[in-house]
């Protein structure tokens, strides 16, 4: 046959780290048996057959042939037998990176849409192997609402979450131990989220937005959530305090999505202009911002423009930096800045050496929304809609040292045709270099036990 098979999921001439779990895949084509070898430029090769077109790795195999072939290519030839007659596809590759990913990925598991909210889960995979852990499940919690964990730069020492309803707070691990902590007081009014972990640990800078979702009959977005006013909040750890972050707001802007730069002493966030009470949601566009941070002052310098998103009538959302500092990925959309209901909204990048802003090859003609860096800067992590349109899933892509982004790929399954049967969309997916474990027991005792009132101060 000239030409390559078609598989699901589509693992052809793509980069994988050299620790990733074996990437099954099944072929659609006919045929009554179907056989596989995978041969390493360097070191052996495994050959597996098919009575259905599903092929499965022994893993050992797997990951010695990966370790012989770091930096080389796997080719993979592919064969459907049809009638008593043998067929041969094209072969395809898979480049084998001696970069590894970091080994835990964490997200939220939930259904893709605003009716049913009962059934959360925050999730821990092994991308060494197909391992999954439930670390929160809300029914632990009387079903309320657990979003936005977060880890300081991939380490799981600093780990946080949020909880919404009747257990309402901000949980940090602190050791062992899980604390509730209460941010909202008499200077903020509309408590903390979108968190984003200061670099020393010490701080963490939060958005307090006022939200507001809408339903639509007619549009083609069933679903718009927009800020009704936000501004940027600090937390400083060590002190238990809350403050503003001084960016010239003067309430005359919504800033909301905090990005710290890889040295902790840049501030970036999104900001537009406050809307009053008679407004179109639709003319909301978001500017990214940045602003210097003195650490042992906690003071702000003065706000200035890095990308002015609304000179494209668009808007922006999710700066996320890269670790080397020399880049920043973003979204980009029509409007506001909830993206994850929008289907053009695109994965950018922005230089912050030169400034110059590209389209990352990785996008669809669906959402790409919620993205993240591995600690080593080498694998780029985002969430697409790409399969169907409405759940989310994770891909991955290679990112060169020269900045050059490879073809992603989505997280592999232990069933190849997991994805087809799986109706839960993933949701803040965010890599961790080690694991983050506490029993339930411990998140219902910090959820019933009195939590901890952060102090309001000026300054």
């Amino acid at each position: 046959m000239n030409r390559m098979p078609v598989i699901y999921p589509d693992y052809t001439e793509v980069t994988i780290p050299v620790n990733i779990a074996p990437l099954h895949f099944y072929v659609q084509e006919s045929g009554d048996r179907f056989f596989l070898e995978i041969k390493g430029e360097n070191g052996e090769s495994i050959s597996v057959s098919s009575k259905d077109g599903a092929f499965y790795f022994p893993q050992k195999k797997w990951r010695k042939l990966l370790e012989q072939n770091q930096n080389g290519r796997l080719i993979y030839t592919v064969y459907a037998e049809r009638g008593g007659e043998w067929l041969q596809f094209e072969t395809f590759a898979q480049k084998v990176s001696a970069d590894p990913v970091d080994p835990f990925l964490y997200y939220r598991l939930l259904h893709p849409g605003y009716e049913s909210w009962t059934e959360i889960s925050i999730v821990q995979r092994n991308l060494e192997s197909f391992k999954e852990r439930i670390l929160v499940e809300n029914n632990v919690l009387d079903q309320n609402c657990v979003n936005c964990h977060s880890f300081n730069h991939q380490n799981p020492d600093d780990f946080m979450l949020h909880v919404r309803g009747s257990h309402g707070g901000t949980y940090f691990l602190e050791g062992d131990n899980l604390v509730n902590v209460n941010l909202k007081t008499e200077g903020n009014e509309n408590g903390a989220t979108y968190p984003r972990w200061h670099p020393s640990g010490r701080f963490v800078a939060f958005s307090s937005n006022k939200v507001v979702q809408q339903f639509h009959s007619a549009e083609a977005k069933k679903i718009e959530v927009s800020d009704l006013n936000s501004k940027l909040v600090l937390y400083d750890r060590e002190q238990n305090e809350i403050m503003d972050i001084d960016v010239q707001n003067n309430g005359q802007f919504m800033d909301t999505y905090p990005e710290w730069s890889s040295d902790g002493q840049t501030l970036y966030f999104c900001r537009a202009e406050q809307i009053g009470k008679e407004y179109d949601y639709r003319d909301i566009k978001y500017n990214l911002f940045r602003v210097e941070f003195d650490p042992e002052t906690r003071e702000s310098g003065f706000a200035e423009p890095v990308f002015k998103a609304s000179e494209m009538d668009k808007s922006v959302s999710f700066p996320r930096i890269s670790p080397d500092g020399k880049s920043l990925v973003f979204t980009l959309h029509d409007y506001g800045c909830f993206p994850i209901w929008h289907k053009e909204a695109d994965l950018y990048s922005i230089n912050l050496e030169d400034f110059k802003v590209e389209k990352l090859p990785v996008n669809s003609e669906f959402t790409e929304s919620y993205h993240s860096w591995s600690s080593n800067g080498r694998w780029l992590l985002f969430s697409s809609k790409r399969g169907d349109g409405l759940s989310a899933r994770p891909y991955m892509a290679y990112v060169s040292e020269t900045g050059e982004v490879g073809k992603p790929f989505i997280l592999p399954q232990k069933d190849p045709r997991f994805y087809e049967q799986f109706v839960k969309t993933y949701n803040i997916p965010e890599f961790s270099t080690a694991e983050v474990s506490f029993s339930p027991g411990k998140l219902r005792r910090a959820a019933t036990s009195e939590p901890v009132q952060a102090k309001w101060t000026n300054q």
